[in-house]
């Protein structure tokens, strides 16, 4: 019985597929490359020491997933597949809805003709919009106040999943809200290469300590936080990979009536300033930044109470700030120019 792990090239699909095969599972990834690198592909083959499936296709193209499904012996969906920056969906939300809520749709309809009603879903703490307090719960409000076209199509998708549930129980569905995954695998070999400029923190500091951006740019210095910058919940990108492989052997154990629905976070929050400090401690460089306006669709602080899945899976973060800053400056030192 394989897993289709569908954006298995992208960041936190290729740190996966390392605990999937730690943990003895067969995978076949399915990835348009529109974001990610074959190289990644390559780099988990050297770390597994096994030649990976791998399919280039989309999510939105039935014939591709039927042809998946026709051909193997799929039990269970990890789904990363979708298109992820905040400000980029506020200046394109047809693509953001088209790509995430509609491939998600095509998926589900063909994963239902294959008997496989299994998944592992890829979501955000976005879909909390701006709670009111803190920390977050998974049973607080979700889809009101979402300040941009990314995180509703993560709301939509969830409900979408729920509302799939209602009608056939027999499926098992797993909605993890991920906080703010940084840090690479131990080896060097994978971490977070995105296209362009970086639209999250942790790649954009590295980027600076390496030379190959000029400075830093903090968005926002005027938040209602401890000193003015925007506060997340930094979680390490490996121990977010093994909480799949947990869902994943939950969904196949137990019985549920209704989607398990888990924060991934460590339950702490850090200001874009501290992070800064703790990186350049570990990495001895010193970083130029400029603080500018705050960017549309972005919260002052939102960090997450873990303790659902720390009762429910036997999973918690267990890598702090130093570890995820030493293992960005690993992976970027080594890699100044990512997967090129």
């Amino acid at each position: 019985m394989k897993v289709l792990v569908t954006g298995g090239a992208g960041y936190i699909g290729t740190h996966t597929l390392v605990e999937l095969a730690d943990a003895g599972y067969e995978f076949l990834v399915l990835d348009n490359l529109s974001n990610a690198k074959f190289e990644a592909i390559k780099r988990v083959e050297q770390i597994i020491g096994k030649e990976i499936e791998f399919v280039k296709g989309d999510i939105r193209d039935k014939k591709i997933l039927r042809e998946i499904f026709q051909s193997n012996d799929i039990s269970s969906v990890i789904h990363f597949a979708g298109l992820k920056a905040v400000g980029e969906s506020v200046e394109k939300p047809l693509e953001y809805y088209e790509n995430n809520v509609f491939g998600t749709v095509n998926l589900l309809e063909v994963m239902k003709e294959y008997g496989c009603k299994q998944i592992v879903f890829s979501s955000s703490a976005t879909v909390y919009g701006e709670p009111d307090k803190m920390p977050v719960t998974e049973d607080m409000p979700t889809g009101q106040g979402i300040t941009n076209p990314y995180g509703r199509s993560k709301y939509f998708i969830e409900e979408i999943l729920k509302d799939l549930f209602i009608s056939d129980n027999s499926w098992k569905i797993a909605i993890l809200r991920y906080f703010n995954p940084v840090g690479a695998h131990e080896s060097g070999l994978i971490g977070e290469d995105p296209q362009g400029i970086p639209n999250n923190l942790m790649p954009f500091i590295a980027q600076v300590a390496v030379g190959k951006l000029p400075e830093l740019k903090v968005f926002g210095g005027d938040y209602p936080t401890k000193d003015g910058t925007g506060v997340r919940d930094y979680i390490h990108v490996v121990d977010l990979a093994q909480a799949h492989v947990k869902a994943l052997e939950y969904l196949k154990n137990n019985e549920s009536d209704e989607p398990l629905v888990l924060n991934l976070g460590t339950g702490q929050g850090y200001s874009v300033l501290e992070m800064i400090e703790a990186f350049e401690k570990i990495s001895g460089v010193k970083l130029p930044y400029r603080i500018v306006d705050r960017r549309p669709g972005d919260v002052a602080q939102i960090y997450a109470d873990p303790s659902k899945a720390k009762r429910i899976l036997h999973w918690e973060a267990k890598l702090g700030i130093n570890e995820m800053c030493q293992s960005v400056w690993n992976w970027q030192k080594k890699n100044p120019k990512g997967f090129e």
